[in-house]
């Protein structure tokens, strides 16, 4: 009996370890849902949902596809967009391989860690 006593605080104290670690991923994530950037025709903007989803466009060309959080980062996954030139409109936003949020700011980063371009929080 003594032993089952010494057991149950261990599994105890593991739950709440592993909840406490799990809550942490999950406002992690929350920190990037939202819409980011403009509204407004021909500016970029960007819609990420709680499970990593996302869908936006540069301000002419649409994308979607799945991304991942770690940490403070957004890692964009493989995605799709259409390719259309459209005059006066920078596609960076089909160049974004991470992401992370300072303030109420998205910070996009393309893949070796160069700053690509920033959206507000809507």
């Amino acid at each position: 009996m003594k032993t089952a006593r010494f057991v149950r605080p261990a599994l105890v104290v593991a739950a709440v370890i592993a909840v406490a670690a799990l809550s942490g991923c999950a406002s992690s994530a929350s920190s990037f849902t939202g819409t980011w950037g403009s509204s407004a025709s021909g500016q970029p903007n960007l819609t990420i949902k709680d499970d990593g989803s996302f869908k936006g466009t540069d301000g002419c060309n649409q994308m979607s596809g799945k991304g991942t959080v770690s940490g403070d980062t957004f890692t964009f996954g493989p995605f799709a967009t259409t390719l259309v030139h459209c005059a006066g409109v920078n596609p960076w936003l089909n160049l974004a391989h991470t992401a992370k949020v300072d303030g109420s700011t998205l910070v996009v980063y393309k893949n070796g860690g160069e700053k690509i371009g920033t959206l507000d929080k809507q």
